[in-house]
């Protein structure tokens, strides 16, 4: 039958022997085609087919990595963005670009820097300093003379987690008795290299850091993500062997990890999430993985969403199961997720130490820490993977030199502060204001779920909550909820609001759902007004996401974000 289909004949073997005789022909058969090849090629075009051979081999293997890696969709978008580029350099065509830009720039630079006029301007050191009340005056009208997000009261998504005036007046004191140290010299200042060590045994024990764990302070959380990669991508050289290293990341980790692949070339692979949980795709990462894999990746939670990725049953089994390390971003989690199960939250995930496979965690104190601004820790399971953070050079010309994290010089006085804040809160201190988080952020989460045309992204169990609609525009949404005085984190793919509770959120939430419930009243009823309803929706927050959104206008939400930078030091 098998002869009769591809007409020829060929043996089957029906036993042991017969095989072994197939095995054999087809052996010598070989042998007979290369020397009639080699009787019939000269030297140098055997070199020729060698080489032509190797060269297809690596091309064919690099289009296989890159369908595996990007998929024909991905391949598709990357040829376009190109295209896009090249069109978008042609003089004429950049031309208009930068005419438009410049709009945009001038829209920014208005926006952040048109209340500097009311204050004097200092371009070059004054010839005879100010007074110290002069000085304290300006920085009083500094701090209130400028409109601003109303961080007090609670209406800004995060950015301050503020643990209230009387642990910023401890926290001040401790400041001022350590202003000049400097973490770089523990000699000088060995209080302050015993308070940090503390800090970081405190966030280990926090974690369930197993006998051996260690880790460092770190100036906040991209810094921490940064190192993690960092270590990881060196201990893969040093032990491993690994010269093109490869880590693999959901699409929602933060985006310090990102920036660690920019800085170090380290190649990330980026995961899609579930559809409906918004975890991590498993499948995908192990998809993904191979010999030059140092890091995986996964949040608790992440940074848009709120979701925390499946380790116990997922990360975790693949990091064990491939002997490659793994780390836990806690950044954003922090002090909550930390306190999370002796708080008594039941569903609390297990995603820390306890794992085998986590070797390192990010986690900022200076968010749910409550700790001064520029504080964070990386926590390694042990000594071999953290010494790879480290920077040393004993040939230097002055003198030995080592540094644990990216920067040299480190202000003693925040880690003090952060110690401070610590010890004071204590346990109590931090499960209390887990639970307050927590349940208000559960209950935002339930009232925006009765609200017809919004939906919760994901099932969020800590402090993060982010909603979406399919009815009507979450950008109109944002510039409406602005309007009012809120400041929300705006998201993309897929549109989304979302927002980090804190202890001020937790005062005004049946505020913030009032307005919302209010908002998306204002919007079904401009719908019904022909006057207002088939208006197009040009409001500045969509047509800024509706830019970065497609692939053929991305490269000038890019220069928008460069000209944001660039205002931000235009005096």
């Amino acid at each position: 039958m098998f002869s009769e289909r591809f007409s020829f004949d060929i043996l089957v073997p029906e036993s042991w022997p017969e095989l072994v005789l197939l095995i054999e022909s087809l052996y010598f058969e070989c042998l007979h085609q290369l020397d009639e090849y080699r009787s019939n090629r000269n030297g140098l075009q055997i070199v020729q087919d060698i080489v032509f051979v190797l060269v297809v081999n690596y091309y064919l293997k690099r289009l296989w990595r890159l369908v595996n890696d990007k998929g024909i969709t991905g391949i598709i978008d990357s040829l376009i963005l190109r295209s896009v580029s090249f069109f978008m350099s042609i003089s004429f065509v950049k031309g208009k670009i930068d005419k438009e830009v410049s709009k945009v720039r001038a829209s920014i630079e208005d926006e952040l820097t048109g209340q500097d006029g009311q204050f004097p301007v200092f371009n070059e050191l004054p010839v005879e300093g100010l007074k110290e009340k002069q000085v304290l005056e300006l920085l009083d009208r500094l701090d209130h003379d400028y409109k601003r997000g109303d961080w007090e009261h609670g209406r800004i998504s995060g950015a301050v987690y503020h643990g209230g005036s009387d642990l910023i007046h401890l926290q001040s004191q401790a400041f001022e008795k350590y202003i000049i140290s400097n973490q770089l010299h523990p000699d000088v200042f060995p209080g302050v290299r015993k308070m940090e060590s503390e800090v970081v045994a405190i966030v280990l024990d926090m974690f369930h850091g197993p006998e051996g764990s260690c880790g460092t302070t770190t100036s906040g959380g991209s810094e921490s993500l940064l190192l993690a990669c960092l270590a990881a991508k060196m201990y893969a050289l040093h032990e491993r062997g690994i010269t093109e290293p490869e880590m693999i990341a959901p699409i929602t980790i933060h985006a310090a990890v990102y920036k660690a692949s920019y800085y170090f070339g380290i190649k990330l692979h980026e995961i899609p999430v579930d559809p409906v949980t918004f975890k991590v795709n498993l499948a995908q990462v192990k998809k993904h993985m191979n010999r030059n894999t140092v890091l995986l990746l996964g949040s608790a939670p992440n940074f848009p969403h709120g979701i925390v990725d499946d380790f116990e049953h997922g990360l975790n089994d693949l990091a064990l199961k491939y002997n490659i390390p793994l780390h836990v971003d806690c950044c954003l989690g922090s002090f909550v997720m930390g306190m999370m199960e002796r708080a008594g939250f039941e569903d609390a995930p297990k995603f820390d130490f306890r794992l085998n496979g986590v070797t390192s965690i990010s986690c900022d104190t200076h968010k749910y820490g409550f700790a001064p601004k520029g504080s964070s820790v990386i926590l390694y399971r042990d000594e071999g993977m953290r010494k790879y953070q480290y920077y040393i050079n004993s040939k230097w010309t002055g003198g030995l030199y080592g540094s644990a994290t990216l920067a040299g010089s480190r202000p003693g006085a925040l880690t003090v502060g952060c110690w401070a804040t610590m010890v004071h809160l204590g346990q109590q201190g931090y499960i209390d204001s887990c639970k307050l988080i927590i349940n208000t952020a559960r209950k935002i989460k339930s009232e925006i779920q009765s609200i017809k045309g919004l939906s919760i992204i994901g099932d969020p169990i800590g402090s993060v909550v982010a909603f979406t609609s399919e009815n009507y525009s979450i950008y109109d949404i944002t510039d409406r909820l602005s309007a009012k005085g809120w400041h929300l984190s705006t998201l993309q793919r897929p549109p989304a609001i979302h927002i980090a509770v804190t202890i001020p959120t937790c005062k005004v939430s049946n505020e913030l759902i009032s307005d919302l419930k209010n908002i998306i009243t204002e919007i079904e009823r401009d719908a019904e007004d022909p006057k207002i309803g088939k208006k197009e929706n040009k409001n500045d927050t969509a047509a800024l996401y509706g830019i970065a959104g497609s692939v053929k206008t991305g490269p000038i939400a890019d220069r928008v974000i460069e000209a944001f930078l660039d205002t931000m030091y235009k005096s």
